[in-house]
């Protein structure tokens, strides 16, 4: 199944399985996308480590990091920030136009200014001895996310598939929400976006950012060697496992 059932996350997911446009498949247990790994303890650390992961990307600010923590040692850990601007809900988001708008117009922020990050996670990523990696942010749905959709966009999954990844967040949601309830209790949720992951929100983004492989060839500069070397290691020939989440 693609998503992994741990006490203390939410979101830890596999994106192994989906097809590409050219015939071939996403191979499973490679590439894992998470909430925070700071929380892993006891079992859930047991199991997280049953799956041999060798390199952890996290995608949070340093200090998220210095506040709440991060994976306990083990694999190879990349601290890759993405994210340069703080979100302002109360500033940007507007009712009338939208939570998909809001969160899209969050996501071309990351892939504007974090383009240096962006292409250093892909460098990681694409790298065969770094495998299995998790991808990992606060939610697991943003930051993560948006790196996650430009991973299978380059590997040739299809954008409906991308989206629907996305929106898998929504499993979660309940999850996340009852976990900030027990961190604070009484303390309303500080918008209605929180834990939301609407599939319009992503559909937007990549329609907006065009074709995928010019963006990392333009914008982040990666090379053509970088695309081969991610589908070299991260597809194979189809199997029948179910991509069900």
């Amino acid at each position: 199944m693609r998503h992994i059932e741990y006490a203390r996350l939410h979101n830890f997911r596999d994106v192994g399985g989906y097809p590409t446009e050219d015939g071939l498949q996403v191979r499973w247990r490679r590439l894992y996308r998470s909430d925070s790994l700071h929380r892993l303890a006891d079992d859930d650390l047991e199991r997280f480590t049953s799956l041999g992961v060798r390199t952890v990307i996290d995608l949070r600010h340093p200090e998220e990091i210095e506040r709440k923590g991060r994976v306990p040692h083990g694999p190879r850990y990349h601290n890759l920030s993405v994210e340069h601007r703080f979100w302002n809900v109360e500033r940007d988001y507007d009712p009338e136009v939208g939570m998909p708008r809001f969160f899209a117009d969050r996501y071309h922020e990351v892939a504007e200014d974090g383009r240096v990050e962006i292409r250093d996670a892909l460098e990681v990523i694409a790298e065969e001895d770094n495998a299995p990696v998790v991808v990992h942010c606060a939610a697991g749905k943003d930051r993560t996310g948006v790196l996650t959709a430009l991973v299978l966009r380059l590997l040739g999954v299809s954008e409906e598939d991308v989206i629907a990844d996305y929106a898998l967040t929504a499993l979660a949601t309940p999850k996340a929400i009852a976990h900030r309830q027990r961190e604070r209790p009484g303390e309303p949720l500080p918008w209605p976006g929180f834990g939301q992951a609407p599939a319009d929100a992503m559909r937007l983004f990549l329609t907006e950012l065009g074709s995928v492989r010019d963006y990392c060839l333009e914008a982040l500069k990666v090379e053509e060697t970088l695309i081969k070397a991610l589908r070299h290691h991260l597809l194979e020939e189809p199997a029948t496992q179910p991509i069900s989440g």
